[in-house]
């Protein structure tokens, strides 16, 4: 795994250790960042069930404002501190270790509103998906300009709507979707 373009690019980024975590391949990060390129800078990120770190710190070396890390396992955790302590990044970020819904909770009570919002949970917990994007449709952490982008499998398709939430686009690439959600 590689950071794509920007500040940090072509530097490389590890991953955690262990088999429960697939962390987003350079490809798809690659196919996100052309789709959302021109709104990159001095943006807001949520990248939720982080895994390595991988979509936050591309946001950060493309000249994103802040991106907020969320994840629960240990060595996912090692692995995000890693890679942004390999990049020398020090500021402009926030890592919770709590469950996603939580962190969103709390990001929510502290005024905190993003332009993106990437989550990429184990591809079999849809409920991780449904409890995610529902939460998100009816919080402040939103704006109508907002972004929100799904990584999910192909086999298992989400829903075109989440509460206020609608899909505006998919994108197959291998196994792998992205669909691109906005307040409707």
């Amino acid at each position: 795994m590689r950071v794509i373009a920007g500040q940090y690019r072509s530097r490389k980024l590890i991953a955690p250790s262990g088999a429960a975590t697939r962390p987003t391949s350079d490809r798809m990060r690659e196919t996100v960042f052309n789709v959302v390129a021109a709104s990159v800078p001095d943006s807001v990120w949520l990248d939720l069930y982080a895994g390595s770190g991988a979509v936050g710190i591309e946001a950060l070396s493309r000249g994103a404002r802040m991106a907020y890390f969320v994840e629960t396992s240990t060595p996912a955790i090692r692995a995000i501190r890693a890679n942004l302590k390999s990049l020398s990044i020090s500021e402009g970020f926030e890592l919770q270790e709590r469950d996603v819904v939580k962190a969103l909770r709390a990001l929510d009570a502290a005024a905190v509103s993003c332009d993106f919002c990437f989550l990429d949970p184990p591809y079999a917990d849809y409920g991780a998906y449904e409890q995610t994007l529902g939460f998100l449709s009816q919080s402040r952490l939103l704006t109508p300009k907002s972004i929100v982008i799904a990584e999910h499998d192909k086999h298992s398709d989400l829903l075109d709507r989440y509460g206020a939430l609608v899909r505006f686009r998919k994108l197959r690439q291998g196994d792998a979707v992205l669909s691109f959600y906005k307040l409707g």
